[in-house]
């Protein structure tokens, strides 16, 4: 719904100082949270799930976005589908949420039945007249990003999705994660608004005194620091450490591995970052001791020396290592309730026990993620206190909270808000 510049909405985008977080009625209040779905969640693409999520013909699952339920698939050829959860004679659900399995969709409620391609093919007692071949199901538009399927529920996409599609293409291709296999899933409700749940991720100025697991493996100076604020000692370890930055991209790309940084995070619709990290420790994966979880490792993979092929959107983030993958989807349930949908992946042949154990391929991401879950529900806590007044970003270390921000306003403004 657009509103005029004078609106409630509008006066609160004004209200946002830049290098600073946003004024509290963009996290707390209800017409914010509506205006969210319809701008962000519904006009934007967004991460849903994977291909491997659906691996066998007839296999589907419903992800429900607001209001709007949407049923990933694999039809009978193998393409993949997504679809409107929504039958075409009177609205009923057709799948409930969660994971199935059909050989035909069929609505509980008439038996209206469709093809998995979303044909109608069985309408009783409408009579002759009847024409089946405009009551297909309502497809969703969608992409494959190297396996990760983003959707755009708008009938007019955003057409800078293509460069996502692009960058990732090559970089993704060794994991080969359309073939993975979900080792594992869980969903953690956190207790505040979806876009703190994004700032949180978007920042690791948090991540020393927060997340003991993480740190073993990943390096909180990569999203900044302040030089001043280091000993002698930890500059000079700082600059070895962004040297080998240098010198390890360098070698991954001559190798013919994808590896700088390339962002697209303002000025742009379809917001990303990628770049592949170094792995701290034993440098092989995110686990308890940095070394692999699983011995048999992702896609055509062969080296376990390749770090953390880092990818963010602005309702996902994602680590794309040798031997696993972790895919985290955010799905905004009210003003202050947000899912986190997290999924550790392997590949498609190995076996838990024999190839893997789950507790080390799970552990870090659980415990980081119910880490967050509490600071994210500490930080909606603040912002609905009266005496909340929106903070300055750390100039070194929140650089990227900032182009968020800054780009949320400028999508809002650009949606009429």
């Amino acid at each position: 719904m657009l509103q005029t510049f004078a609106s409630p909405i509008s006066a609160l985008l004004d209200a946002r100082a830049e290098g600073h977080s946003l004024p509290a009625g963009l996290y707390t209040r209800e017409d914010v949270f509506e205006a969210d779905l319809e701008v962000f969640f519904r006009h934007h693409w967004i991460c849903i799930g994977l291909e491997c999520d659906v691996p066998e013909a007839g296999d589907a699952t419903v992800v429900d976005i607001g209001k709007t339920s949407l049923i990933l698939l694999r039809d009978d050829d193998g393409e993949i589908r997504v679809m409107h959860n929504v039958c075409r004679h009177r609205g009923a659900r057709l799948l409930d949420p969660g994971k199935t399995i059909v050989s035909k969709l069929v609505c509980p409620y008439h038996t209206w039945t469709y093809e998995l391609t979303g044909e109608l093919s069985y309408a009783p007692h409408m009579g002759k007249g009847f024409d089946k071949e405009c009551r297909s199901l309502k497809p969703v538009s969608f992409k494959s990003v190297g396996g990760l399927i983003y959707v755009c529920l708008s009938d007019n996409p955003p057409e800078d999705v293509d460069r996502l599609v692009e960058v990732m293409a090559d970089r993704l291709a060794p994991y080969d994660i359309r073939n993975a296999k979900v080792a594992y899933e869980a969903d953690v409700i956190e207790k505040g608004n979806w876009k703190l749940t994004i700032e949180n991720n978007r920042e690791c100025y948090h991540c020393s005194a927060n997340h003991p697991e993480l740190c073993v493996s990943f390096v909180d100076l990569d999203f900044g620091f302040d030089p001043d604020a280091l000993s002698p000692e930890d500059r000079a370890q700082a600059e070895e450490h962004f040297a080998l930055y240098e010198e390890r991209t360098k070698r991954w790309e001559a190798d013919g591995y994808p590896s700088a940084a390339v962002e697209q995070l303002v000025d742009c619709t379809t917001n990303f970052r990628t770049q592949r990290l170094i792995i701290s420790g034993a440098g092989e994966s995110q686990t308890p001791d940095a070394t692999a979880a699983s011995a048999k490792l992702l896609g055509t993979m062969s080296r376990k020396d390749l770090g953390d092929m880092h990818l963010w959107g602005h309702n996902s983030w994602n680590h794309f290592m040798g031997d696993h993958a972790v895919v985290s989807i955010v799905i905004p349930l009210s003003a202050d309730k947000t899912l986190v949908r997290t999924k550790w992946l392997v590949h498609k042949d190995a076996a838990e026990g024999v190839d893997y154990d789950l507790e080390k391929l799970t552990n870090v991401w659980i415990a980081t993620t119910d880490q967050d879950a509490e600071l994210v529900a500490r930080s909606h806590a603040g912002v609905e206190d009266p005496a909340y007044v929106p903070g300055p970003y750390s100039p070194f270390s929140e650089t990227n909270l900032d182009k968020f921000a800054s780009w949320y306003i400028d999508r809002m403004r650009a949606h009429g808000y």
